[in-house]
């Protein structure tokens, strides 16, 4: 029985820190990390139409239509690995995001659709709600 239990510990210690908690998103917060990171290349509605958009080799996704072009559902973990740069995006000469190091902080979860549990930093689960809301019907 000890050994069981000794088997589980790492385990134990390890949901015992806080980026095993759901935590919940700040909408409000991912907005104004839109708005100051992201809405000059992908545009206040986020359609790909930011004032900076013109000058970009690649040009910025629209945003609104993740879910659309998903099936319907957001693509919660391709986002984050965007955002955070685990999945790299060779934009204008400097990996997407040139604002990177604005959304590290504090890991927390968040799931995919699915109930896939995914590690991101609290900004960027605040921003990926937040582009939720700007999904287009």
């Amino acid at each position: 029985m000890g050994r069981k239990i000794l088997d589980l510990l790492p385990v134990l210690v390890v949901c015992a820190l806080p980026a095993c908690a759901d935590e919940q998103a700040d909408v409000k917060e991912g907005e104004a990390l839109y708005r100051t990171h992201c809405a000059t290349c992908h545009g206040i509605e986020a359609t790909g139409h930011g004032p900076m958009a013109g000058v970009l080799v690649i040009k910025p996704t629209d945003l609104s239509a993740l879910a659309r072009d998903n099936g319907g559902n957001l693509p919660v973990e391709r986002v984050v690995r965007r955002i955070d740069g685990r999945d790299p995006l060779v934009s204008h000469g400097s990996p997407m995001p040139v604002y990177g190091h604005f959304f590290e902080g504090r890991q927390s979860a968040t799931k995919t659709k699915s109930g896939q549990p995914i590690l991101a930093s609290k900004p960027i689960i605040d921003l990926i709600a937040y582009i939720e809301t700007l999904q287009a019907d």
